[in-house]
């Protein structure tokens, strides 16, 4: 995922990608800042990441989308041992962390080389995909299939921030996390890295390292509020309750939507 290439990669596929032919696709460009492209790009080289190709795959025609299977053809080449020169066609298989457009890649190859509809199920959440499909064919010539899998991520993550930007980026469910431990981290975020459209976005003077100020504010703008009777020493008055929960929720969709900017969080 572009917004995470590097918090966003399972560790633990670092072995078999080590000796397979692989491409490291970095889906979702449209929603990352990508001016630090090289800086990336030279990280993921040293764990081994020389092939890279970043993608949007929700774009009806994505010029990177067309170099794909080229590229793919092009690594496999240049790997004797999988070049099998009696095999007039290739099945590949594509992995990853959850939510990352695994399935939209496919689908996407499909439309561009078929001139196909979707085949593969997806979602904005993590889990749509819940076992490894059957070979799905993205080009006809030549011949090549590829299997959706499930994403999956590491036993273990490796640190807290990590893990908070995974929640961001939708591979983990918000209710294990917490969308107000998730709003406050992004909060952190934006303000760290200088992005404050969320004051345009909801209307704030200024930008603020307080959360409950602005998810108050959130909730206000957007209506997200209950009014109660409270029982003080002067009588009963009618108070309004910001829905706190609600206006996280919608900061971190704001956010996955891009409404927020274009963030790179890694």
């Amino acid at each position: 995922m572009q917004q995470i290439p590097l918090s966003g990669r399972n560790p633990v596929f670092q072995d078999t990608l080590n000796v397979k032919p692989h491409l490291l696709i970095l889906n979702k460009m449209d929603l990352a800042d990508l001016s630090n492209r090289q800086r990336i790009l030279k990280k993921l080289e040293k764990v081994g990441m020389g092939n890279v190709l970043f993608t949007d795959c929700l774009r009806q025609r994505d010029e990177n989308i067309k170099k794909l299977l080229p590229m793919v053809l092009q690594i496999i080449e240049n790997k004797p041992r999988f070049n099998r020169e009696e095999s007039s066609d290739y099945c590949l298989m594509v992995i990853g962390v959850p939510n990352v457009g695994k399935s939209s890649l496919i689908n996407s190859l499909r439309r561009t080389n078929l001139k196909k509809g979707r085949a593969s199920r997806v979602g904005g959440e993590p889990g749509i995909t819940k076992a490894v499909l059957t070979k799905i064919q993205v080009c006809e010539r030549p011949m090549m299939y590829l299997l959706d899998t499930p994403g999956v991520l590491p036993p273990k993550i490796e640190s807290v921030e990590t893990g908070m930007k995974l929640a961001l980026c939708g591979t983990i469910l918000d209710h294990l996390v917490g969308e107000d431990i998730m709003a406050d981290y992004l909060l952190y975020s934006l303000n760290r890295l200088g992005k404050f459209s969320y004051m345009e976005k909801y209307d704030l003077q200024a930008p603020s390292d307080d959360i409950h100020h602005v998810l108050k504010h959130i909730a206000v703008k957007l209506r997200k509020t209950q009014r109660v009777k409270a029982f003080t020493g002067l009588g009963n008055i009618t108070v309004t309750i910001p829905n706190y929960t609600a206006a996280a929720y919608d900061f971190i969709r704001a956010f996955r939507k891009g409404e927020l900017g274009q963030v790179m969080l890694d």
